[in-house]
């Protein structure tokens, strides 16, 4: 088994509060292309202040961050926490036990999120890319979130200052399963309170750190796609000059 297959395992046993897309209802929305490396720098800078609070990603060193553009310094300068070293693991400072006290469960590792949140509703970009736009205000929960993806959702909104605050809309219908019954149907948000981003930045930023999450999960996916190419090339030429070689080796056979 590969490290990152063990990696992928450790995430799924540890996502029990985080479901993909069909419970919640909703649609999942394309995330947009941003994998060019001020995307990601930006992305990654994303995730250092707003993730890694809670989360770790154990899977991902620091100093793989110069594969994104990063020298040293700057990763030493912008991105380190004070206990932080350039060669150690993204990890976080919070205990387990009191995620479990403060969020009623552990928060999960993001290493291959991107690649463990894929699934027939769309990718794993697609899902994260719809599941952190899509909180909204709601103080019947605990962290006085919740979110149109996983309802319910322990997670509070850590890019709130950036959005906003927003509440969800929500009217009654008639339940198509069952005669008779009434449900709620989700009538889109209510902007309540502006963030420092207008809604398209907002929008900009997430797909950043979007693209960050799914590099991280592979990092080496630009080389692996790189070998591909080689590699078929390769295959192709050969298979070429076989051919030749057969058409020279039955050419005087009647």
């Amino acid at each position: 088994m590969t490290f990152f297959a063990k990696k992928l395992i450790a995430v799924l046993a540890l996502v029990p509060g985080l479901v993909f897309a069909a419970e919640g209802g909703i649609a999942l929305e394309p995330a947009p292309e941003r994998a060019d490396l001020s995307s990601l720098q930006n992305g990654a800078k994303l995730f250092v202040n707003h993730c890694l609070n809670c989360h770790s990603a154990s899977a991902m060193r620091y100093n793989r961050l110069r594969d994104i553009g990063l020298s040293e310094e700057q990763i030493k300068n912008n991105l380190l926490f004070s206990q932080d070293k350039v060669g150690g693991m993204m990890t976080t400072a919070m205990r387990a036990d009191d995620a479990k006290a403060w969020f009623g469960s552990v928060p999960p590792d993001l290493s291959v999120i991107a690649r463990a949140k894929a699934s027939a509703a769309g990718s794993g970009a697609d899902y994260l890319y719809t599941y952190l736009r899509t909180f909204y205000a709601d103080a019947e929960r605990p962290t006085g979130w919740n979110n149109m993806v996983v309802p319910n959702v322990a997670m509070p909104h850590v890019m709130w200052q950036e959005q906003g605050i927003r509440t969800a809309k929500f009217i009654e219908v008639d339940d198509p399963h069952e005669a008779g019954k009434k449900m709620q149907k989700f009538n889109g948000f209510e902007q309540v309170m502006p963030g420092t981003m207008s809604a398209q930045e907002f929008d900009t930023a997430t797909a950043d750190l979007v693209a960050y999450l799914v590099w991280m999960a592979e990092p080496a996916q630009d080389t692996r796609k790189r070998l591909g190419v080689i590699v078929l090339l390769f295959l192709a030429g050969f298979a070429f000059l076989a051919w030749l070689l057969n058409k020279s080796y039955w050419k005087d056979v009647k």
